[in-house]
């Protein structure tokens, strides 16, 4: 057998070792990621929404809302997953808001892969600290180089205005389509799905 065969042969063999094990890998830790990713949202939601003690999940037109509730059963607050581009990649926002729906109560970023050293940023307490007991109507903004002064603002991070910019955009968007659907599921009375 002449040495490019051989290559061929033992080049063939540790592909097939390498794909199934990853597949084998792969069917080991999916269900692992999935059970770490429902915990982290479920710890997301008592983050953003101080007080809660429990959260009913209504899922109305493919999007999934919590209902928080304190320990006498009254409504705090909603909090839900707003997703979008960043500069880099997907950002998933853990938005909590109240429940007249007029201020947001919290944001946890759940997933974003913004520049590391700027963009990344956006996960630091000092920038999700400043959307507690913003305004949302009107519609969140931001601001570049000097300290918000209407309730409805917060500052951009110096050198990341898109990884800001981007933030708020998927939080006033998101936060447009709750509105719309915490009104129709009141106005039909549907029930919650736990």
């Amino acid at each position: 057998m002449n040495i490019s065969a051989h290559i061929i042969i033992v080049l063939t063999v540790v592909c097939l070792i390498a794909g199934v094990s990853l597949v084998y890998m792969n069917q080991y830790a999916e269900p692992l990621i999935k059970i770490n990713v429902e915990k982290a949202t479920r710890e997301a939601i008592f983050k953003v929404l101080p007080g809660v003690t429990d959260a009913k999940k209504i899922e109305h037109e493919g999007k999934v809302i919590f209902k928080g509730l304190d320990e006498e059963g009254k409504l705090v607050g909603y909090a839900f997953v707003a997703q979008g581009s960043g500069y880099q990649g997907l950002i998933k926002i853990m938005t909590g808001i109240d429940a007249n729906l007029e201020k947001l109560t919290g944001i946890d970023i759940l997933e974003s892969v913004e520049t590391p050293g700027l963009g990344a940023k956006i996960t630091k307490e000092k920038f999700r600290n400043q959307f507690d007991g913003v305004t949302v109507l009107p519609a969140i903004e931001y601001v570049k180089g000097k300290e918000p002064e209407r309730p409805n603002e917060i500052q951009a991070i110096t050198g990341a205005t898109v990884s800001s910019r981007s933030v708020v955009k998927i939080l006033n968007a998101t936060i447009a389509e709750i509105r719309e659907i915490v009104k129709d599921v009141e106005t039909m009375g549907e029930d919650e799905n736990e």
